[in-house]
């Protein structure tokens, strides 16, 4: 029998054969025991950030409301479409910027450098609606999904825009109301673990991480249908003398809660766009004036408040003019020997200086910072100014003079809706607040007696005989004070006027204390000049007054005659002349003083 031997050669192949296949398998085990024991770790981390992601919850913005539980600023769902920038195929971008409504080549630009910088989160369109966003997820794009998100809506527009203020995209206030409170009305937005496909869906919650806190809502002391008739009557006064803005702020006299704050010209925060600056600007609070003559309450508050001087005693302001110093101060006319009521009903600059300048300057200045002037008024709207109340030490007999009737110091319409309150309130200053409820008792800075004092006089300018017969609201007691100050501009005063009126209603119990404030009033619709505080700013007062009386069932002064004979009927209104003279202190700054 034949034995055939194999060929040396031969084995040594089978070997080398089975030594790779050794090798290969040890490999595999060693591999898999890497895998599987020694970087398990390593690698399930890895996987798990491919696939696992820590999600932000987002939460809803709490709701403003007006003091009666109507809306004011509410969030509503929009979505945000996303991407990961690494997972969206190249050829698909056309698509995608089809679809969500964007330019291709910038899109194409912005992932590619998130895509470069190892981004893997990218936002490609924000507040989108989630109908819109859920047209462009149902493409199966990879690596596109979308989050929800929120924005804010502002029913009443323009009209509260400059109390409520606005958000940014980010759901984040940035003035007004909205900047305040933000904490309050943010929230905290919770955080989940999820699990994700390929394609960037979420298939599995896998665990909370932190629980959502949404935001807290708040009511504010604004009423919304006064503040729409002051807006309303606010804009139909700057038409009628072609001004160019305006201000006004209803306070309730007895808790210091803003009932309404108007600006013009204001903006929409539903769609801002490109609106000034200036518009969105809370005037009211933010920019200041002289006030003019409706500091002529605060200097008679001083004097009476001093024990020198009464209601009926006698000031000469003869012949209408008055110098002091090299400086001639005026009255718009001769009106002889007055009261120091008829002061303040016929708005006297020469007698409003002779009783402040009887006075020590500290005393003088204590009842003005008393009143509030000189310091923000703690109501925490962004933004407030202080205005500016010199110190007495720099105070000369001019100067004295002239902060006496309105001139030499800057207040906001704030201040002085605030400071006529404190007359209102039988002498009681109360902090301003947005915040239903959120009055506080205040704090006394005149004597009961002077309150009633000034407020009867304030009665007097409402009248035929005073400043302002068109702020009278029918069946209702009202007292004020108008102002008319020139502008400054450039180290002077120019031909431009700020047109003021302060008033309180009802006085015999008194519940709402009002200022109006315009700018740069020109010829009415008769082609008449009335820049004066009486003739353009009085009258949105009255108008004002006169529905939010009945919106707030407050019952007329003359109830009982109101239900024996009927309403009695506003009083008469002279016709202006073709002229209108502005009140006494216009006519006294120091641009029109003159050296005799």
């Amino acid at each position: 029998m034949n034995v055939r031997v194999k060929p040396a050669h031969t084995r040594t192949r089978l070997y080398a054969v089975a030594g790779v296949l050794g090798l290969a398998s040890s490999a595999l085990v060693v591999r898999a025991v890497d895998l599987q024991v020694v970087r398990k770790d390593f690698y399930q981390e890895q996987g798990d950030a491919r696939y696992l992601r820590d999600i932000e919850i987002p939460v809803s913005r709490g709701t403003i409301f007006d003091r009666n539980g109507e809306p004011l600023a509410v969030s509503t769902p929009m979505a945000s479409i996303c991407a990961n920038p690494q997972e969206v195929p190249d050829e698909r971008i056309g698509e995608l910027a089809s679809a969500a409504g964007l330019d291709e080549d910038s899109l194409r630009d912005r992932l590619d450098k998130s895509a470069d910088a190892g981004k893997e989160f990218f936002r490609i369109k924000r507040q989108v609606n989630p109908d819109d966003a859920q047209a462009v997820i149902k493409l199966g794009i990879p690596g596109v999904f979308s989050q929800r998100e929120f924005k804010r809506y502002y029913p009443s527009g323009e009209v509260m825009a400059h109390v409520l203020g606005y958000t940014n995209i980010d759901d984040q206030g940035q003035e007004g109301a909205e900047l305040a409170f933000n904490d309050w009305l943010s929230g905290k937005p919770g955080l989940k673990r999820v699990l994700r496909d390929r394609l960037g869906h979420e298939v599995e919650n896998v665990e909370l991480l932190r629980e959502a806190q949404p935001g807290r809502d708040l009511t504010l002391s604004i009423d919304r249908r006064i503040q729409y008739l002051a807006y309303r009557e606010l804009m139909d006064g700057l038409r009628k003398h072609n001004a160019k803005s305006g201000s006004m702020v209803v306070m309730n006299a007895k808790t210091g809660e803003i009932i309404a704050m108007v600006n013009l010209p204001s903006y929409n925060p539903n769609s801002r766009g490109n609106a000034p600056a200036e518009y969105r600007r809370n005037r009211a609070v933010t920019d200041v004036v002289e006030p003019g003559s409706t500091m002529k309450a605060v200097t008679i508050s001083a004097a009476l408040a001093s024990g020198k001087w009464k209601p009926d005693s006698k000031v000469d302001t003869s012949p209408g003019a008055w110098s002091l110093y090299g400086h001639t101060f005026h009255d718009t006319h001769n009106h002889g020997v007055i009261d120091v009521t008829h002061v303040i009903t016929l708005s006297s600059n020469i007698g409003a200086a002779k009783i402040g300048g009887s006075l020590p300057r500290a005393d003088m200045y204590a009842m003005f910072h008393a009143m509030g002037f000189g310091e923000v008024s703690g109501s925490g709207f962004p933004g407030e100014s202080s205005g500016y109340l010199p110190i007495p030490k720099d105070w000369g007999p001019v100067e004295q003079a002239t902060i006496s009737f309105g001139y030499g110091l800057n207040v906001t319409p704030l201040q002085i809706v605030r400071a006529y309150g404190a007359i209102a309130d039988g002498g009681v200053l109360h902090t301003p607040t947005f915040v239903k409820g959120g009055g506080d008792a205040g704090t006394r800075v005149i004597d009961p007696k002077v309150a009633a004092d000034v407020l009867a006089m304030l009665q007097t300018v409402v009248s035929k005989e005073g400043t302002a017969p068109t702020a009278a609201v029918a069946n209702y007691i009202v007292g004020g004070k108008t102002g008319t100050s020139h502008q400054s501009a450039g180290g002077g005063y120019s031909n431009r006027y700020v047109s003021l009126f302060t008033g309180v209603v009802p006085v015999s119990d008194p519940e709402l204390v009002a200022t109006v404030v315009i700018h740069d009033a020109g010829s009415n619709e008769a082609g008449l000049i009335t820049y004066a505080g009486g003739f353009v700013s009085a009258p949105v007062f009255a108008k004002v007054m006169d529905g939010a009386l009945r919106l707030l069932d407050v019952p007329p002064d003359n109830v009982k005659s109101w239900y024996v004979g009927g309403p009695t009927p506003p009083p008469s209104v002279p016709a202006p002349p073709q002229k209108v003279e502005p009140d006494s202190e216009a006519l006294g700054n120091m641009a029109e003083v003159a050296t005799p």
